[in-house]
């Protein structure tokens, strides 16, 4: 059976030469890419000095948050990779998550991570990747995006002293967008009414709308599996940069820390990532906002690069790695 397989795996020239040729040369390409990120990016004369007067037991409970964080990531992709790409492998699922990881860590806004995962897949097209880690990361994004407008608007409402009206209409606007949004992906009745009726028979518009209204097709117990997870994850992550900020501060404000994550991940996600690993984008706003709240810049500083090196560059690490170990599949 499995050299009918191969056969006509063969017999497929552009799975072929995905196997033969653009698989070693993107292994190369990610693993000179990562080396020339860590030479150019990384000082460990930062790294020593942030340590000196840590509060370590806060360091570790971070760093044990951080296998949560990839469980749920893993988990996540795994719903994701069962119910889009119909493949059930966890091995190759899980292989393909920290390859992305690798991949995406030298790229600027994180691109090579569509490749990256594909790299497990011989048999799936890179289209077929693609398209599933978009989806895979369609739902966070929604997350982000949500809680960090709430925040955003309350920063803007008690920092810059903006009028209550101001701050209600955008409160308004804010949960009647997510209102429609989170519609449209739970009723499928959403997609039938007489405005994307109208739409959907534009010249102009109907080709947009043909891509958006794919979600209506989305299983709705993977939309809500995919916004539980999405949320654990993002609750997670936010968890771990207010336990750093807290073990370099010896401070223990953790509402303002924890609404300085907020408004530090928002930052991040619309900002346009034009960094390798989005690295100085996330710190800069990490400084700026941790100020804010009383702290000094170097606790938000060392607190944004420990969150970096414990869940981007280690997994990153792990997937080069996994990109050159041998496939026995």
């Amino acid at each position: 059976m499995m050299e009918i397989f191969k056969t006509k795996v063969e017999s497929n020239p552009f799975i072929y030469n995905y196997r033969k040729i653009i698989t070693p040369a993107a292994k190369i390409i990610i693993a000179f890419g990562l080396i020339y990120y860590l030479i150019s990016n990384i000082k460990l004369s930062d790294i020593i000095n942030a340590i000196n007067e840590v509060n370590v037991i806060l360091i570790t409970i971070s760093i044990s948050l951080s296998f949560i964080n990839l469980y749920l990531q893993f988990y996540k992709w795994k719903i994701t990779a069962n119910s889009i790409l119909n493949e059930y492998n966890n091995k190759k699922i899980f292989i393909s998550l920290f390859q992305g990881f690798s991949a995406a860590v030298f790229t600027p806004a994180r691109i090579g991570e569509y490749f990256g995962r594909a790299l497990a897949f011989n048999e799936k097209s890179l289209l077929q990747v693609t398209l599933a880690t978009l989806l895979d990361k369609f739902f966070p994004l929604l997350i982000v995006a949500f809680c960090g407008s709430l925040a955003s608007i309350l920063f803007i409402h008690f920092y810059y002293e903006a009028s209550n009206y101001l701050t209600v209409s955008l409160f308004i606007v804010l949960f009647i967008l997510f209102y429609f949004i989170v519609l449209s992906l739970f009723n499928k009745n959403f997609w039938d009414n007489v405005l994307f009726n109208k739409i959907q028979n534009s010249k102009y518009f109907s080709r947009y709308f043909n891509k958006v209204a794919k979600l209506k097709n989305l299983d709705r117990n993977y939309s809500a599996k995919m916004f539980l997870i999405s949320f654990l994850f993002y609750m997670c992550y936010l968890l771990q940069y207010v336990i750093l900020v807290a073990a370099f501060s010896h401070h223990n404000s953790f509402l303002n820390y924890f609404w300085a994550a907020n408004l530090l991940m928002f930052s991040k996600t619309i900002i346009p990532p034009v960094s390798f690993g989005e690295l100085g984008i996330r710190e800069g706003a990490s400084v700026f906002f941790i100020q804010q709240f009383g702290e000094s810049a170097s606790v938000g500083f060392n607190a944004s690069i420990f969150l970096f090196l414990i869940n981007v560059l280690f997994p990153a690490l792990i997937g080069l790695l996994l990109i050159f170990r041998k496939n026995n599949d």
